[in-house]
Formats: C-alpha cells, sequence, structure tokens
C-alpha cells in the first residue's frame, strides 16, 4: 500500500529491466485463474469505444485479494500514430489497494500488454500445444510477434521461424530477433505460405476497420496450434470449423460484446476452463487446436502484480 504523496510510476524502460520469465507469467496467470474459482479474485468484461474514425479505446478491470490488488488498464489504439512516430497503441495500467482502494502504482501500459497477451497465450500453449513443436509461423511481426516469439522460444524447442508482415522494417526485425536466437527465420510472400506446415502460429495482425481476411484455418497443419489475439480478424472464421479445439479467453465476457470470436459452435470453453481442467486441451496429436481471444483482465491484473513486487524486491 502507497500512504505516500507521490505515486510511483514503473516505465517500459524499467519493466523491460526485472527479468521476469515466462514461467513466472504462466504461474502468476494461472493463479488468478484459480483464485476466481475461490472467489478471492474478479473481473470484469473489458468495455470498448469504437469512434467512427477508426480509433479502438478500451478499458480492463481486475481485482484481486491476493494479490491485493485492483488494476485498471486503459488503452487506445489510433492508425494515425504511425504518422507522428508514435506506436499505434498507447496504454496505462493504474493500481489501487484493493482493501483500502489507496493508489499503489502507475505502469506503463504499452509493455504490460505485450507481455501479458504472450502470457495469455502461453497459458493456453501450455495445454493445448504439442511438447515438440519447432516451427512457428508469425502472421504479423510487430510487438507482440516479438513477445510471443520470446515466450515459445522459452517453452518448446524451435528451429525454424516463418513470417509474414505488411511492413518491412517490422519483417526484418523480427528475422534479427530470431537470429539472435539461433533460430532460422524465412520471409514468406503470403500468410498462407506462413503458416502451412507450422507447428505455432500467431496472428497479430494490427485492428484496421477495412481488413479483409486471409488466413483459412485448413491449410493449418495437423497437431498445429494457433495464438489468435487480433480478435481473428485476418481469419476466414466460417473456416474456424477445420479447428478441432478453440478456447477463448472468458465466455462471461464474450457474450456480453459484438463481433464475436468464432462461431459459438466452434468454441470449447475458455482459459478458466481449461485451467482448471474442466476439459481437455488437446485429445490427439493431429488436432488442429487454437486460443482465440480480446485479452484477459486477469492477465494485466497478474502480470502488473508480478511486476511491482519484482520492482520493490530489487529496489
Amino acid at each position: 500500500m502507497n500512504t505516500n504523496k507521490s505515486i510511483p510510476y514503473l516505465s517500459e524502460e524499467m519493466l523491460s529491466g526485472l527479468n521476469i520469465s515466462t514461467t513466472d507469467v504462466i504461474h502468476s496467470i494461472e493463479k488468478l485463474i484459480i483464485g476466481c474459482e475461490k472467489k478471492s479474485a474478479w473481473s470484469a468484461p473489458k468495455a470498448v469505444i469504437l469512434p467512427e474514425d477508426g480509433r479502438y479505446m478500451m478499458a480492463a478491470l481486475a481485482a484481486a485479494d491476493d494479490p491485493p490488488y485492483l488494476a485498471v488498464k486503459t488503452v487506445i489504439l489510433n492508425p494515425r500514430n504511425s504518422e507522428k512516430n508514435l506506436p499505434q497503441i498507447n496504454g496505462l495500467v493504474t493500481m489501487l489497494d484493493s482493501e483500502t482502494g489507496l493508489p499503489v502504482a502507475i505502469l506503463d501500459g504499452n509493455w504490460i500488454t505485450a507481455v501479458r497477451t504472450a502470457g495469455l497465450s502461453a497459458v493456453a500453449a501450455k495445454h493445448m500445444a504439442r511438447k515438440d513443436s519447432t516451427v512457428a509461423a508469425f502472421i504479423g511481426c510487430g510487438v507482440q510477434a516479438k513477445s510471443h516469439l520470446r515466450a515459445f522460444a522459452d517453452m518448446f524447442p524451435l528451429e525454424k521461424v516463418r513470417v509474414f508482415g505488411r511492413g518491412q522494417a517490422n519483417m526484418d526485425s523480427l528475422c534479427e530477433l530470431a537470429e539472435s536466437m539461433s533460430l532460422k527465420p524465412t520471409r514468406c510472400a503470403t500468410g498462407e505460405e506462413a503458416i502451412k506446415g507450422a507447428d505455432l502460429i500467431v496472428s497479430s495482425v494490427t485492428y484496421s476497420a477495412g481488413l479483409v481476411p486471409f488466413l483459412d484455418a485448413n491449410c493449418l497443419k495437423p497437431g498445429s496450434f494457433s495464438a489468435i489475439t487480433d480478435l481473428g480478424a485476418p481469419w476466414d472464421k466460417e473456416q474456424f470449423s477445420a479447428i478441432n479445439r478453440i478456447v477463448i479467453d472468458d465466455l462471461k465476457q464474450e457474450a456480453s460484446l459484438p463481433n464475436k470470436l468464432a462461431p459459438s459452435e466452434y468454441i470449447t470453453g475458455d482459459l478458466s476452463g481449461l485451467v482448471l481442467g474442466q476439459f481437455s486441451g488437446r485429445e490427439s496429436d493431429s488436432e488442429r487446436t487454437a486460443f482465440i481471444f480480446r485479452g484477459h483482465a486477469l492477465g494485466d491484473l497478474a502480470l502488473s502484480a508480478l511486476a511491482l513486487q519484482r520492482s520493490q524486491d530489487v529496489s
């Protein structure tokens, strides 16, 4: 609890220096999912505003008794930010003491979003992906692609990376990251070329109102796992029937929002059900599995609390 007049701010640079591992992130998210089951943690469906000029405005709320925090993340995505040499997505996480309501800290929301999103994918992949996955394909090569590459390289014996994106600079940067991790990158001419034969697929295409779907789930390799972080926008959702098992982040949140992630008849359950063992993430090596998600407020709280504790330990 912070009783001082000043509220600590954890910048992206500070957060990046905390050396939080993928295992740490998975553990913290799963702990809060279990806490929800025990009624000691809570989250609300995200609130979204969609102005007609193409901006995307979002707020997510979660709280817990252990760790004793409430976290609110607010984010704005504006495609026009690129014209100003700014990231398209910017945001903050505000943390309060969940008992007293006193302010605790403010954290850079861009870092939290990147690492928490990959963390949610990692939790799903832990239960749904084949352990012998060696080839990863990335549709979209920005911040999320890099955070997912780092997370999946921690979890799987990766050897090859395929990349497809709209920006040459981002593709080059992702390939350079792969090479620095002793992985072999391949630049692909189409999304289909990238995903065919891949064991792990990450789609993180930046939201755009005019985006035309260009990915077909029928092209996925039997036994593959897909982490679809972009609301499924680049995918032909009717072809999701080719995926044997689809998990989303939160059934309650999904029910409250328009623009469904996938047809309801294709959805097996949500991340909580997966972690709690209410259903299996994979029943055979040949199943195609996927995690399609908007982002879960519990993930923001889990990572923010972990980062805050780690920063206090090193200060």
